[in-house]
């Protein structure tokens, strides 16, 4: 009986053996016959990740053999259910504050790939891996045609609805973007905000992060209670007075400091 067991162990040794061998040799195929493409491609979802959440920081374009992977997140679908469900946590964390009857609870949106997205342009510059051109996109502001982002609508309709002052925030020069934004913002349906504010010639040369810390700090010396502020660029949201919570919306075309 005891040669039997032994025998029994033998085999079942073996068996496991084989078994790890094959496991071993179906990994090693598979990574043998990976192709060059879908590497890029893990690499590139990798990249996006690491911009999102801030890991990854001044950088100037996209890597160019991310720009495939960058057209699809932004164009076929998972940008804007990724914008669905944040603008859906923004609402339920709206549900949940009361206001005051003073008049003074605000919220800040930035414009630029918050409100109204620039996606038709950077579809031109392959999706961000070609240096930004400002001449060019001044001509794209120009043209006031970016259309809606339509969560960030509804968020700025429940906005208004529930007695905020809405103050949108951009970095935009007021001289020679003033009119095109407003009547950009306007036709696509932002038309009831508290005030838009522009980068005027006093900011000229500052940083994203420094001018609209020195915006807000000026809103909350006026009185009002930021609530919430709601950006793509982690500069909209950091530095002073950046509010009762910030919101990031993802964008992996472009980086400001």
């Amino acid at each position: 009986m005891v040669g039997v067991g032994w025998s029994m162990q033998r085999m079942r040794d073996a068996i496991v053996v084989v078994l790890v061998a094959i496991w071993s040799s179906s990994k090693a195929a598979s990574s043998w016959w990976r192709s060059d493409t879908e590497e890029a491609w893990d690499y590139c979802l990798s990249w996006r990740l690491g911009v999102e959440a801030n890991n990854i920081r001044a950088w100037r374009t996209v890597p160019p053999e991310c720009s495939a992977h960058v057209e699809a997140y932004m164009v076929r679908g998972q940008y804007q259910r990724d914008v669905t469900l944040i603008v859906d946590t923004i609402c339920a964390y709206i549900d949940s504050i009361n206001l005051s009857p003073d008049g003074l609870d605000a919220w800040i949106l930035d414009v630029d790939d918050t409100c109204i997205s620039n996606l038709f342009y950077y579809s031109g510059r392959r999706y961000g891996c070609e240096p930004f051109d400002p001449v060019g996109f001044k001509a794209w502001a120009l043209s006031a045609r970016c259309t809606a982002i339509p969560d960030v609508l509804r968020l700025f309709v429940k906005l208004i609805a529930k007695g905020f002052k809405v103050f949108l925030v951009t970095g935009r020069d007021q001289d020679t973007l003033g009119q095109a934004t407003i009547r950009n913002l306007h036709s696509q349906g932002f038309v009831a905000y508290h005030r838009l504010i522009l980068r005027s010639g006093a900011y000229k040369g500052q940083s994203a992060i420094v001018y609209k810390s020195t915006v807000r700090k000026q809103l909350a010396e006026e009185g009002f209670r930021i609530w919430g502020n709601v950006g793509d660029q982690w500069s909209d949201l950091q530095g002073e007075y950046t509010g009762n919570r910030t919101f990031k919306l993802p964008n992996p075309m472009y980086f400001i400091p």
